[in-house]
């Protein structure tokens, strides 16, 4: 049975790790977003030296479960001589996994682009900077911004993952309160429901972003 009492007495706990949980998500979105264009830029480059790593390490990301990823950052890198707290590890295995994704959804964003706004670049001697500052990201990432959101809303989902990494996260916090009462309903429940806002409110503000870079093109 339901107990009132008892999800309201959690609520507060519940509350703190959904704190940890929403600047995961938001520190790793922001990390793969800004890796992934990079990643993009460099797999168009001319420059072999600058293409292959690129190429590589997003083949490499999106063939290796993201478990596996975290894992070696946390638990392997120690021996290497580098020591991460567990959030620090999370987001850093978040970024890069999903930097790896995002830069897709750039490269799709760019090679997007007319062919005629390269001509039209190179014609009126831009630099390759200006080029892509003021002619081809200003059109290729309004309209990657949709795919972009999706990304957002998956890692979301993503961050339970974290507790593997003894990241005290929002589902290991209601497992955690599980185990110390045999109560598992409310917790998980309670848990469920708050990812289910986290995803509404996020799909509800990408739309509006969207809409309004519609509105500004």
């Amino acid at each position: 049975m339901w107990d009132w009492s008892y999800a309201a007495e959690i609520l507060p706990d519940l509350f703190r790790a959904l704190r940890v949980t929403v600047v995961a998500t938001l520190l790793g979105i922001a990390m793969a977003m800004v890796l992934g264009l990079v990643l993009a830029i460099g797999r168009r480059s001319r420059r072999r030296v600058a293409r292959a790593p690129a190429a590589a390490f997003v083949e490499f990301v999106r063939s290796t479960p993201l478990l596996v990823q975290l894992y070696f950052i946390f638990f392997v890198l120690p021996d290497l001589g580098l020591t991460l707290s567990p959030l620090t590890a999370g987001v850093i295995g978040l970024g890069l996994h999903y930097s790896a994704y995002t830069s897709e959804v750039y490269r799709a964003g760019i090679e997007g682009v007319p062919r005629g706004q390269w001509e039209a670049a190179t014609a009126l001697n831009f630099s390759a900077r200006r080029t892509w500052t003021s002619v081809v990201l200003p059109q290729a990432v309004p309209a990657v911004v949709p795919a972009l959101g999706n990304y957002l809303i998956a890692m979301f989902k993503d961050t339970p993952l974290l507790s593997a990494i003894t990241v005290v996260e929002l589902l290991n916090t209601a497992q955690e309160l599980g185990s110390q009462t045999f109560r598992y309903v409310e917790p998980i429940t309670i848990v469920g429901v708050l990812f289910l806002l986290l995803s509404l409110v996020s799909a509800l503000l990408i739309r509006r972003l969207e809409a309004r870079l519609a509105f500004n093109r």
